[in-house]
């Protein structure tokens, strides 16, 4: 370049800065370029969407097409990668948000034709935009964090802002597209999204094919660096696994020997970093042949956001936030974990509990001993989905308790009642009994197998506790996976078995491997609910051998501080979360953050009463109940973005911290009436004596 003019332009190029020909306007300017963040690897894809036939939002379904059956491939052995994207646009909306009946308020209360102001329209709620794919990585293709940006095309320049969506449990990248996703896109913000490490990777060890960044599977050694996830296992010892262990997969969250949870505020971060740069290449001023940074942290809101492990891993960046790249943070039922603090005490009514509440991984193992006997309690049988749970293999489980010296009662009913007393006793609420069934049918095992692999990082060869995971049959025997399931398992599955036609399988059942709830323990030789694998996970946390030191280590690595740097912030939870309890995450983290930024602190916590994990199980036909007794936590986490909007555009303050009590629906289970705006109270700006939820001498006090 010549230097032919009297005025210089400074442009800062990394650390670098150099010296180029004029400045529009006369004088010195500091120009930084755009430039790609160096832990993205490989091409990044990007693909229009119109917002008639396709949109970021709803993957062209719609609202309609969102709450009627689920797309399909038109060669169901090759879908391609826009129907792989439909798939998990679909299952991904639903897993997080009622969609079963507009009488759950899907449509009418949200949905994704409910307006920003919270009007129900004729619109179908479809957006038209521009969507980048990449990875984030070290190089190695170990990691490959897959990172999505969204940049709608209603984003406005002079009012920028940027919502974090990474993914709720251990779902792909599109796991958040009905929280933080639909969210961010009606507000014309860029929505970011990260897997977190954990999404999506499927290898299937038999025929050695992955998924790679889009859904399409490939042969693992076609995919190379490209895969999102491949087993760390050599040519021989996968032929030696797969003669002993026939027809079963590797799955990222568990075993990618990474333990990704520690990074998932990293991941977080670096997918803010990476939307500025893609924002900034679209949509910021040219410069030359590429262009300037435009938008930034500095002209743009960026709300950490999502919903269960995506809102931990919003709170995670924003504790890790170190370059003010997050101005707030909103978040819906926070799986998170804090370092222990015997100084703090939390209590509710009569109830007293000392301490930063417990690891995810403390209670899981113990819900998964004891919810099972638990659920033949009287409270807990009431409960939906109480049939999901076999009453023999309940029965059995109880007894074994028994045998086993974990329960001192004599009879069933004695001893599931005691059961439940040891789960109040550990810190679960009354609230949550009717609950228990369901989760242990639905949940509570399957996190208990995934999170004993991954916080120990142990490989798909250790068969941890003697399971693996496999497709089955009607007998419940592992076999190999049906191609047409195999082929859309990236749209399909949620990230840990059961999911996507792969199951948890006992290989230590006598007789040979089995379906693991229906399987024999070896040391009873009853249908038990393979209390011997139950056992070997609880004593990963409680025992002091290798394995054991090794999941320790793992949990030691990902506890955190509640230090937000005095961040606005707001937590919404429901009271009757069974799955992340309160007292273990919501309630300590908010006296924790209380304790370690004291007066510079802006976190305020909004309890709900009678919400709870899993809005999808509300109007379910497999679970009614959830209808009559919950209302959808999700409501009220678009009105916590709402406030926390408004605090970062306008300097709205805050609601204060506070429980809002809410009005079930009633009626028969299975046909509750419709949800009306008298069922979900408004959070009050100024809340009652009785609702307020306070904080003093290192003590949180929650209303009744």
């Amino acid at each position: 370049m010549t230097l032919s003019r009297r005025t210089l332009c400074v442009i800062a190029a990394g650390a670098a800065s150099i010296l180029v020909d004029g400045c529009a306007g006369g004088g010195n300017r500091v120009v930084t370029l755009n430039i790609k963040p160096d832990f993205i690897m490989g091409t990044i894809s990007s693909v229009a969407y119109n917002g008639t036939s396709d949109d970021l939002a709803t993957g062209g379904l719609g609202k309609t097409g969102l709450a009627g059956a689920s797309p399909t491939a038109a060669d169901p052995l090759n879908p391609t990668a826009a129907e792989l994207r439909k798939i998990a646009i679909y299952n991904n909306y639903r897993a997080l948000v009622d969609v079963n009946s507009p009488n759950g308020g899907y449509g009418t209360l949200y949905g994704p034709n409910v307006d920003i102001n919270g009007n129900a329209t004729a619109n179908e709620g479809k957006i038209a935009g521009n969507e980048y794919l990449a990875y984030a990585d070290d190089g190695t293709g170990v990691q490959n964090v897959t990172l999505m940006v969204q940049i709608p095309a209603t984003f406005d320049k002079n009012n920028p802002c940027m919502v974090t969506g990474t993914s709720s449990g251990s779902r792909g990248v599109y796991g958040a597209i009905g929280t933080a996703g639909e969210w961010g896109l009606k507000h014309g913000c860029v929505v970011v999204y990260a897997d977190k490490g954990s999404g999506a990777g499927f290898h299937d060890l038999a025929t050695n094919t992955v998924n790679t960044i889009t859904g399409v599977r490939q042969p693992a050694a076609t995919a190379g660096k490209n895969s999102n996830f491949t087993a760390n296992i050599s040519a021989g010892d996968l032929a030696t696994f797969n003669g002993a262990t026939p027809n079963r997969f590797a799955v990222k969250h568990a075993h990618s020997q990474q333990n990704s949870e520690k990074d998932w505020g990293r991941e977080t971060l670096r997918a803010v970093k990476f939307a500025f740069y893609q924002l900034n290449e679209e949509r910021g001023d040219a410069f030359g042949s590429g262009h300037a940074v435009t938008f930034s942290s500095a002209n743009t809101i960026v709300i950490a956001s999502s919903a269960s492990n995506g809102a931990g891993a919003a709170l995670q960046a924003a504790e890790l936030d170190t370059e003010g790249l997050i101005g707030g943070v909103a978040v819906s039922e926070p799986s998170i974990q804090v370092i222990p603090n015997p100084s703090l005490t939390v209590k509710r009514g009569a109830t007293t509990l000392v301490g930063t509440g417990r690891p995810l991984y403390d209670y899981f193992t113990t819900g998964n001993l004891y919810q099972p006997c638990a659920a033949l309690a009287p409270a807990a049988a009431a409960g939906p989905g109480a049939g999901l749970v076999a009453v023999a293999f309940a029965t059995n489980r109880c007894a074994s308790l028994k045998a086993k010296g974990l329960l001192t009662a004599s009879d069933t009913a004695g001893q599931a009642l005691e059961s439940l007393n040891i789960l109040h006793t550990a810190g679960w609420q009354a609230d949550s009994d009717v609950l228990h069934a369901s989760l242990y049918a639905l949940a509570t095992p399957a996190i208990a197998a995934t999170y004993s692999n991954t916080y120990g990082r142990f490989g798909v060869r250790d068969n941890l506790c003697g399971l693996s995971f496999a497709a089955t049959d009607a007998t419940n025997k592992p076999v190999a996976i049906a191609p047409a399931t195999l082929a859309v398992i990236f749209g399909t599955a949620n990230g840990f078995p059961p999911g996507g036609g792969v199951n948890v399988v006992n290989n230590l059942s006598p007789g040979g491997a089995l379906r693991d709830p229906v399987s024999i323990s070896p040391s009873t030789g009853l249908q038990d609910y393979d209390i011997d694998a139950a056992i070997c996970q609880r004593n990963l946390f409680t025992g002091s051998d290798a394995n054991a030191t090794r999941v320790k280590t793992g949990i030691n690595e990902l506890l955190r501080t509640a230090n937000l740097h005095g961040k606005p912030a707001i937590i919404v939870h429901g009271r009757n979360d069974g799955l992340i309890p309160v007292p273990f995450t919501s309630r300590p983290y908010f006296g924790q953050n209380k304790i370690v930024e004291g007066a510079a602190s802006q976190l305020t916590y909004i309890e709900v009463t009678n919400a709870q994990h899993f809005d999808t199980f509300i109007d379910n036909a497999a679970v009614p109940g959830y209808d009559s007794l919950f209302v959808p936590l999700h409501y009220y986490f678009v009105k916590a973005m709402d406030a926390m909007y408004a605090k970062l555009k306008s300097n709205v303050a805050l609601p204060p911290p506070q429980v809002v009590r809410t009005v079930p629906r009633g009626g028969t289970p299975g046909a509750a009436p419709a949800i009306t705006v008298a069922n979900v109270p408004p959070i009050s700006a100024a809340p009652a004596a009785g609702n307020a939820i306070t904080f003093s001498n290192n003590t949180v006090t929650i209303p009744d």
